[in-house]
């Protein structure tokens, strides 16, 4: 086994494609063991860029049974594998990672108690390293596998390099608070909306009313919010963090309103921001 490293930078980021698609086609596998090749949810991939420090592509080796009593608190409708996986790519990883990597996974079981094959399969494999440890990587999730495709190749890599921005939207942990605020003339009005992100990032929305023209809204992620912004663009990080994060409602504790018609205006702009974001997608 070679020993060199394969290294990048700080946040490092490979922008360039890791390798032409195989022309055999992919096996389908269950969707509790990995994203799937094909009609791969953005909000699923995101879930396991968004968490781990360590993203790469590569084919899996060989693998390994684990013996029951080495694989305690498994349960029995799985089988806990040791896998070996050659690297193709780094994807993300600060110090670099080695060629060939081992980790530990937990393989669902048919109704006949067989395990799905992996091996020469192709995954991007989401973790970290395990200090002290060269070669060995800890899965990010149980399932923190994405099949290898096109389409998911370029959705890892561009969610990827939005994620190590400085500046890349964090999760959104709640509602601070929202009001309406009626305009000069009838019909005109607008709500704001703060929110509270796991980083305290500055981050808000304003629903905007005008009469004779359609209801708009935009997101903003400075401190003063910015006249010029917009709604995010749909399949961007900022966009999956308010589809996937925000509150399905707009609880009336959150609402500062002078009367209950100004309260029903802004739980109303709330649930047409809602709307526009559309679902988050998760499907698993």
């Amino acid at each position: 086994m070679r020993q060199n490293m394969l290294v990048v930078g700080f946040a490092a980021v490979m922008l360039t494609f890791g390798g032409m698609a195989s022309a055999q086609t992919v096996p389908a596998l269950p969707s509790s063991l990995a994203v799937p090749a094909e009609a791969a949810s953005y909000a699923d991939i995101a879930d396991l860029v968004v968490i781990s420090p360590l993203i790469v592509d590569a084919t899996i080796r060989n693998l390994q049974k684990v013996a029951p009593e080495q694989a305690i608190g498994v349960p029995t409708n799985r089988q806990r594998m040791l896998v070996e996986a050659d690297v193709l790519t780094l994807i993300r990883g600060q110090g670099g990672v080695t060629p060939r990597i081992r980790f530990l996974l937990d393989v669902p079981k048919d109704a006949k108690g067989k395990i799905p094959k992996l091996k020469k399969q192709r995954f991007y494999l989401l973790g970290s390293t395990v200090a002290g440890r060269p070669g060995e990587i800890r899965l990010s999730r149980p399932n923190a596998l994405v099949q290898w495709s096109a389409a998911n190749d370029a959705l890892v890599r561009s969610i990827t390099k939005e994620a190590v921005q400085v500046d890349a939207p964090s999760k959104i942990s709640g509602i601070i608070s929202a009001f309406y605020s009626a305009g000069t003339v009838l019909g005109e009005g607008e709500t704001q909306v703060f929110l509270k992100t796991d980083k305290d990032q500055p981050l808000s929305l304003s629903i905007l009313s005008r009469p004779g023209q359609e209801k708009r809204w935009a997101v903003s992620t400075a401190e003063v919010i910015d006249e010029s912004a917009t709604a995010p663009t749909k399949f961007t990080l900022l966009w999956y963090r308010l589809a996937c994060d925000l509150p399905r409602a707009l609880s009336p504790d959150r609402v500062e309103a002078a009367n209950s018609e100004q309260a029903a205006r802004a739980q109303a702009d709330y649930k047409f921001v809602l709307d526009s974001l559309g679902p988050c997608g998760r499907k698993r």
